[in-house]
């Protein structure tokens, strides 16, 4: 199995495993108050195991991409950051 596609994977499934222990915590915790602090904390979470999974996405294929092809990818991943982010 290709090792990059191992990794992106890996981080998917501990990122699913994170949901879902917060989920179980929030149902614990039994609080609106509590169960969205917990919720604030998955929203750091989300994006950063995006930009992980892309990033290493990108150096998987990047030898087979064309600088200019590349540009399209950073720019719409910026433009998804952007979206994610701005207040």
């Amino acid at each position: 199995m290709n090792k990059i596609v191992l990794t992106m994977a890996s981080l998917r499934m501990m990122s699913g495993s994170i949901e879902i222990i917060a989920a179980i915590l929030m149902l614990r915790l039994a609080t609106v108050e509590k169960a969205l602090l917990v919720n604030s904390g998955l929203a750091l979470v989300g994006p950063l195991v995006l930009l992980a999974t892309t990033t290493i996405g990108l150096v998987g294929i990047a030898e087979k991409l064309s600088y200019g092809k590349m540009l399209w990818v950073i720019a719409g991943v910026s433009c998804l950051f952007i979206g994610i982010l701005k207040k």
